[in-house]
């Protein structure tokens, strides 16, 4: 069987057992056929809408990019999950290719999507946009029964309609918005090496989910897709919930939780959290780096954790620690999965011997074919991360090579530098970004949230003194209320440095902007 074939059927499976935690099974399989019905009524109407009306600035003429595409972008999560079955399960959309949208996306991110997609049909009925529907000029041909619609050839062969491939959105760090393209066979590959990775049992038994991440982010996809293909469960919950002390109904001790640093911080924070934390299974950890002060802390509190490294681009995760290893404080973020290889090479591909820093390469089952609307990856992806590996096969993150910040000569990385101020206690945020500078070529500029009033530079370039070198140490500090992120926790460097390098009056070496506010577009990214 196909892999599609098997993504297709995992789903169908699902709307006949209890595979969602507190949801009537038959009831979630009317709201999948419900929106079966929308899909092929949206198609056959063949209507497109202006959207010029909508949004503050007109838009391009619309051009033709087969194939189809549909786009969800629903608010509600349990709404959302029974768009997207409805669409791979829907045998009118073979052809074409589904998009998951954030459906809290501002007016730039739709410009962007316009650009990339050019969507036919958006599934968003709350959305502050119309709903987009087909131009039938660029329509598939739509079967209006049962076996309609199919070629002879088809007919002869007796196949089945092909699931639609599906593109995951990614910004990375850069803010600007593409898609992935993955197909079944990519998923599934992921699902597949994470089974393998975690316990034997996992290989064949079901793998139980409590997703409190959006389901347009990979890392919440990823959840539904390995309890789907399992024969598990999966609980859709909120996280201010959660942080409020309001736990799902599930015995933790049989579930995966997934969640991004500031996260599991803002839990370690509630003494209920931590008591609920740590009756979990394995609570994986990405999305972005995590500081060695919080992962010290899960550590104290007996967390099982798993650090994870991995992107959109690679369906979730390539590289995990397990539990026992995080618990024992091994270091890095793990070994490889087995559908996963990593290299490390230098700037002209040539792979590096085990301990040296370099550019990470992967080549995976589970590699997405590309960036929707760009060349195909060729079954390699050279990322803009650099790390080493140790000896004992353990992925090690330096940080990334677009961050590096390159001053007086010298190189120095922004993790390090955020990693030393967080763990002076003196901040509850931070950001470390590189600022163009006459004498130096570039500045290392720390932009902090203050623990109290009482935290100055002074204090805490005194509280640096000994923890890093020289020429790693901010110049400039700007404290803020708050440091924009994404819903992942990520950080747009590029954006913070061209904010600072126009919003921040030129100062001399040693000094420091205090109270400096973020323009509201920052704080809104």
């Amino acid at each position: 069987m196909a892999n599609s074939d098997c993504l297709r059927n995992c789903l169908a499976a699902c709307l006949h057992r209890p595979w969602l935690v507190g949801i009537d099974p038959a009831a979630f399989a009317q709201q999948v056929q419900t929106r079966q019905t929308a899909i092929r009524e949206a198609i056959s109407m063949g209507i497109i809408p202006a959207l010029r009306s909508h949004i503050a600035h007109p838009l391009a003429p619309w051009e033709t990019r087969p194939p189809a595409t549909l786009l969800i972008a629903e608010p509600d999560p349990l709404n959302f999950l029974a768009s997207l079955c409805a669409a791979i399960l829907s045998e009118c959309l073979e052809g074409w290719a589904i998009a998951l949208g954030n459906p809290a996306w501002g007016v730039q991110e739709w410009y962007q999507l316009h650009h990339h997609l050019s969507p036919l049909v958006i599934l968003t009925p709350t959305a502050p946009y119309p709903v987009l529907l087909l131009d039938p000029v660029q329509a598939p041909a739509l079967p209006t029964s049962a076996g309609e619609g199919r070629t002879k050839n088809e007919e002869q062969k007796g196949r089945a309609a092909e699931p639609p491939d599906l593109l995951i959105p990614t910004g990375g760090s850069s803010g600007q918005l593409r898609f992935t393209h993955h197909t079944g066979d990519t998923l599934l590959a992921a699902v597949r090496g994470f089974r393998q990775f975690f316990q034997p049992e996992l290989a064949s038994g079901p793998v139980n989910c409590c997703c409190v991440l959006p389901l347009y982010h990979v890392s919440g996809l990823m959840q539904a897709l390995r309890s789907a293909v399992s024969g598990g469960q999966l609980a859709l919950h909120s996280f201010k919930a959660l942080e409020a002390g309001d736990f799902p109904a599930i015995a933790p001790d049989r579930f995966f939780l997934s969640l991004v640093p500031t996260q599991l911080q803002r839990l370690l924070d509630s003494p209920a959290g931590v008591d609920w934390l740590r009756r979990v299974h394995t609570i994986l950890l990405g999305g972005a780096p995590a500081w060695d002060d919080l992962l010290i802390q899960a550590r104290q509190q007996g967390l099982r954790l798993a650090p994870t490294y991995g992107m959109t681009e690679t369906a979730s995760q390539i590289a995990t620690q397990r539990p026992a290893e995080f618990l024992a404080g091994e270091p890095g973020c793990g070994r490889v999965l087995p559908h996963a290889l990593v290299d490390i090479v230098d700037a002209a591909g040539t792979p590096l011997p085990a301990g040296e820093v370099g550019r990470i390469q992967i080549r995976a089952a589970s590699l997405a074919r590309g960036y929707w609307g760009a060349p195909d990856f060729g079954g390699q992806f050279a990322t803009d991360d650099l790390g080493w590996l140790d000896g004992a096969g353990r992925l090690h993150i330096a940080g990334r090579s677009s961050d590096k910040i390159i001053t007086g000569g010298e190189n120095v990385f922004p993790a390090e530098v955020e990693a030393a101020i967080r763990a002076t206690g003196l901040v509850q945020d931070v950001a470390v970004v590189g600022v163009g500078d006459r004498h130096w070529g570039e500045v290392v500029t720390a932009l902090y949230v203050p623990a109290n009033s009482q935290v100055s530079p002074t204090r805490l370039e005194a509280a640096l003194q000994d923890k890093l070198s020289r020429f790693k140490q901010p110049k400039r500090w700007i404290a803020a209320d708050g440091i924009p992120r994404s819903a992942q926790g990520k950080l747009n460097r590029r954006q913070l440095a061209e904010w600072v390098q126009t919003a921040q009056p030129p100062v001399g070496d040693g000094g420091c902007q205090k109270d400096l506010p973020f323009p509201e577009t920052a704080r809104n990214a």
